[in-house]
């Protein structure tokens, strides 16, 4: 016979209060002398010998009923002939995700539900079995090394939920070996899918835990209203907030911090998975990159109640100009926000076209195949091209050559009749186009508009921006695959092709072509499940590859790669808690980046037990789902079958078998003699 719960032994140590109990039940009989015995009528007489043979018995059956009663919860059991877990491998996964924070129904976290039970279950089997904790080191560990690391499981900001790769490996990848799975189960993308795909050649069992219905407010995102980050002017910082619990929360208290200062605090009231979005004005002081908090105050699911962000102010945006003579000088040469400059097509340095954010064909056809490329890969990396057509019509190869590179087909030339240029006027922009999107204010009275002479017909595939007023466009824009933008002019900039560049319409467009074109160097936050991070890094920086991840004693050195003044970094699966992480080379700080856990553990909708049967069906017997709401009593159970032919049962009726036969011994075990004395006269 063997115990699950040999730990219960300690309450044997309750046997000492029956023989207690006995043994200040042995009182020596006393002599009393009455001095007239005429009214005592009849006498009940009971030998010595019998009263303590009845006390005895009365105690074997008390102490009988204390170690049936502690045997009862210590569950004892037969083992099998064959005891499953004799000298195998077993596989347990112990869900560590922060989904696990939230309480169960003893006041404990499920993580610690999870924990006791895995412990539990690794006390069930013989000493020579060996385990695995899947999802945490692959190594085989001893039932004694196993227990041990299980004390030392903590929570884990990113993603590690049970649907993850590494589950899903052992769920569906033949092994042989038993898989254990102690989590909530969470409901996510490729949850459905994973249950209906487990493996049918050895044994499964999905241990739930349930917790507690609660709300769970936390902050999905924050963004700007514009790429472009100016300091010390009112910006539009939005935070999305969303409820993943499945209670209601009224007057929810928010707080925004801007480095060390409370910008903002306000309240809000959300339904469960109701999400709304709240704009609050910030201030970058100057021109350092400004950390931000968003907190929220709600509990006992704390562990996304803080969102991290970094604001970075925008640098200056290097625009270039390829032509003949720099047309655009005097728009962004006079504005500090611009660092412009300007190239004949024969003299262009490769440096700085590459790093350009916004880089100006103006009417040029001397576009040789190299410098044709080149601006292609800008495209690429996600800059932006401007295309103007020349006016000199008698080259038109090279531009519809470069046209086709950066992904713009079927442009056709037009040929005006006799030679007249036919001058058409521009349509008033619409206001609702994103691309004039806090350009106008209100709406503007009739105004002359710029007349253009065009001489490019484009294809289909492109959005207009600007249209002439028989509806062919004037600016086109065509999206890349990756995150550049090529634009298109149908008409030349030249005085003999229209008035556009005296026009009030001519400066807002390029400065608004300028702005589109800058992609932050970092994204404002990142989520710890991510693959990788990409940033743009200076040349003298680029050529050290020692880059670190540093937050306060922890340094991380991820999975690097530089390419033309990219670096991209894996994030490391050693990082376990969100918060700021410092980028440094040689111990010189390069940015600050902002990391927060994975936004679907704090969706905290689950499967129940019943769901998960009917996901997974009846063909796979292989399959064991237990009792969410009995804990570690199913697990138990559950063990006590597969190892062997439990006894508790029995241990349990022996209890009820004393009880009734102390009752029974005390109510007719006593024999009575009756003697009657003469009565006095």
């Amino acid at each position: 016979m063997q115990l699950l719960h040999p730990e219960f032994l300690w309450a044997l140590l309750a046997i000492s209060i029956p023989v207690a109990i006995h043994l200040l039940q042995l009182r020596v009989p006393q002599r009393v002398l009455f001095t007239n015995i005429g009214f005592i009528r009849e006498v009940e007489l009971t030998t010595m010998r019998r009263r303590r043979l009845q006390e005895l018995l009365v105690l074997l059956l008390r102490v009988l009923a204390l170690i049936s009663l502690v045997l009862v919860f210590a569950q004892p059991f037969i083992p099998a002939q064959q005891v499953s877990g004799q000298g195998e491998q077993v596989n347990i996964m112990v869900d560590t995700s922060p989904s696990m924070q939230a309480t169960g129904e003893t006041q404990v976290s499920l993580l610690q539900q999870a924990v006791a039970q895995a412990q539990v279950l690794g006390r069930s089997y013989a000493p020579s079995t060996h385990f695995q904790l899947v999802g945490q080191q692959r190594e085989d560990l001893t039932q004694s090394a196993y227990l041990g690391k299980l004390v030392e499981l903590p929570f884990v900001g990113r993603k590690s939920d049970w649907a993850g790769s590494n589950t899903q490996q052992q769920l569906q990848k033949p092994s042989g070996n038993s898989l254990f799975i102690i989590s909530d189960f969470q409901r996510t993308s490729s949850s459905e899918r994973l249950l209906r795909t487990i493996r049918q050649d050895a044994e499964v069992v999905l241990a739930p835990q349930i917790g507690k219905p609660v709300a769970n407010i936390y902050a999905d995102s924050v963004w700007l209203d514009d790429a472009f980050v100016r300091t010390q002017t009112n910006l539009g910082l939005h935070i999305r907030l969303r409820n993943g619990g499945s209670l209601p929360l009224a007057n929810c208290p928010v707080k925004v911090r801007l480095g060390a200062q409370q910008v903002a605090a306000f309240s809000v009231t959300l339904e469960r998975s109701q999400a709304i979005t709240a704009t609050v004005q910030v201030q970058l002081p100057n021109s350092q990159l400004a950390l931000g908090e968003v907190v929220t105050g709600d509990s006992p699911v704390t562990f996304d109640n803080t969102y991290y962000f970094a604001l970075q102010p925008t640098a200056s945006i290097r625009v270039l100009e390829i032509g003949a003579e720099p047309m655009a000088q005097k728009v962004y040469g006079a504005e500090p926000l611009f660092l412009y400059s300007f190239s004949l097509p024969k003299q262009v340095n490769y440096g700085n076209l590459r790093r350009a954010n916004l880089i100006l064909v103006n009417g040029t056809a001397a576009i040789h195949a190299g410098l044709r490329e080149v601006l292609t890969e800008v495209v690429h990396r996600g800059g932006s091209v401007v295309v103007a057509p020349p006016s000199n019509l008698t080259e038109r190869t090279a531009t519809l050559q470069l046209l086709r590179a950066l992904g713009v087909s079927g442009g056709q030339w037009e040929n005006p009749a006799n030679g007249a240029l036919a001058l058409q006027e521009v349509a008033m922009p619409d206001a609702h186009n994103l691309f004039f999107r806090d350009v106008f204010g209100a709406q503007p009275r009739q105004v002359a508009l710029p007349q253009v002479a065009p001489v490019l017909r484009l294809g289909q595939g492109g959005a207009a921006i600007l249209r002439l007023r028989d509806g062919d466009s004037f600016l086109a824009e065509f999206k890349n695959a990756s995150a550049g933008r090529t634009y298109v002019f149908t008409a030349p900039f030249a005085e003999a092709y229209g008035d556009f560049t005296t026009q009030g319409l001519f400066v807002p467009v390029l400065y608004r072509l300028a702005m589109l074109s800058y992609h932050g160097n970092q994204r404002p936050a990142y989520r710890m499940n991510e693959a990788a991070v990409t940033l743009d890094v200076q040349p003298q920086a680029a050529n050290e590859s020692a880059f670190r991840l540093v937050r306060d004693s922890i340094t991380l050195i991820p999975i690097q790669r530089l390419r033309a003044g990219s670096l991209q970094l894996e994030v490391p699966a050693q990082m376990t808690q969100p918060g700021f992480y410092e980028l440094r080379r040689r111990g010189q700080r390069i940015t600050t980046l902002a990391f927060n856990a994975d936004k679907k553990e704090s969706e905290l909708k689950v499967y129940s037990a019943a769901e998960l049967r009917e996901l997974i069906g009846p063909n796979r017997p292989n399959v064991h789902i237990l009792d969410g709401k009995a804990g570690s009593v199913a697990l138990t159970r559950y063990r006590a079958e597969q190892t062997g032919e439990p006894l508790w049962r029995y241990c349990l009726f022996v209890v009820l078998g004393c009880l009734l036969a102390e009752g029974l011994l005390l109510r007719f075990g006593r024999s009575k003699v009756a003697i009657r004395l003469p009565v006095a006269a």
